[in-house]
């Protein structure tokens, strides 16, 4: 299948989330791959402390430090980035306040667990910000990227952690903070940044993704596409998965075909077969009105297979290749 042009020319931050169970970051990681297919430099990065990243990639538990995990198709590089809070906060007084030694300090009296106790939206304003420094890194900081990938929270938390730094800016009327919420709420709200969604084709995945759309849409952030994962093909041919949903399946022809393929079969046989069958048309035509309706959210819609033999770092490469075959990088 021939490559199409990428649908997200301009794009320097990728937010990838889903309900849980969904498969958001084998699909962040497998879009990283992807988007460092044409020599790109592409940072992945995740925020839950699940160490998800390390374990797709095989490699040890990431610290907070860019680490080097796949060379992409066509020869870029793929980091990845495990952020904690704590270790941002260190980084954010630091920046901005030039603490140094006595910001590390604060550590030592659990000043920096007490703040993000009392005031839990601060921990995603850290986090959202380390990205932010990732994607507009000056010079002389540190690695630059091309792109950055976010393995970001499931769809019931997204809107919060995208949306906390215009809380900040509402109560912070002066100062570093304020200015560095605004400048983080710019970015997430400009071209620059897309949010894909990643479902399944079942009835509460798809839902959570369309109040997912709905609720960033009306956030004012860039709703990216949305990624349909695990996809199962038919095993029947359209016209017989309507007999068997019909109940118009000859049961001679099924016992004959058995019988002529070696399989030694009585009436139970044949029944345990057409309730089988019965099962996966049903199913087919669940997941096609499933995918109506996420198509009807008028998104880019991307298709991943299921992979029967799990995930591991060359799956990651056939998704990333999937992915660009599609238009996503």
């Amino acid at each position: 299948m021939a490559r199409r042009d990428p649908d997200w020319d301009g794009v320097r931050l990728h937010v990838v989330t889903g309900k849980g169970g969904t498969g958001k970051t084998t699909v962040a990681a497998g879009l990283a791959l992807a988007l460092a297919g044409d020599g790109s430099r592409v940072l992945l990065v995740e925020v839950e402390g699940r160490q998800g990243i390390a374990q797709l990639f095989d490699v040890p538990p990431l610290p907070y430090e860019e680490r080097k995990v796949a060379v992409g198709p066509g020869g870029g590089e793929v980091y990845a980035l495990a952020v904690d809070a704590e270790a941002a906060l260190l980084e954010y007084l630091d920046m901005f306040y030039r603490l140094g030694r006595a910001g590390r300090g604060l550590r030592r009296l659990g000043a920096i667990d007490f703040a993000t106790t009392i005031a839990p939206g601060m921990r995603d304003v850290l986090l959202t910000g380390k990205l932010y420094e990732a994607v507009r890194r000056k010079p002389g900081r540190g690695r630059r990227y091309d792109t950055v990938v976010l393995d970001a929270p499931p769809t019931g938390r997204i809107g919060r952690f995208l949306g906390v730094n215009a809380e900040v800016v509402g109560l912070a009327r002066v100062g570093p903070i304020r200015s560095q919420a605004q400048s983080i709420m710019k970015l997430l709200e400009s071209p620059q940044t897309a949010v894909h969604v990643v479902s399944l084709l079942e009835e509460m995945p798809v839902q959570e993704t369309c109040d997912a759309v709905a609720e960033l849409s009306r956030a004012g952030l860039a709703v990216g596409a949305v990624v349909v994962n695990t996809v199962r093909e038919p095993l029947l041919r359209a016209r017989e998965l309507t007999a068997v949903r019909k109940g118009l399946v000859d049961r001679g022809e099924v016992a004959a075909g058995l019988k002529a393929a070696g399989v030694r079969s009585g009436e139970a046989v044949v029944d345990a077969l057409l309730a089988e069958a019965a099962e996966h048309a049903e199913r087919v035509a669940l997941e096609k009105t499933q995918r109506k309706t996420l198509a009807a959210l008028g998104r880019p819609m991307y298709q991943l297979p299921l992979l029967p033999d799990g995930i591991d770092l060359g799956a990651l490469y056939l998704l990333a290749e999937r992915l660009c075959q599609q238009g996503a990088a």
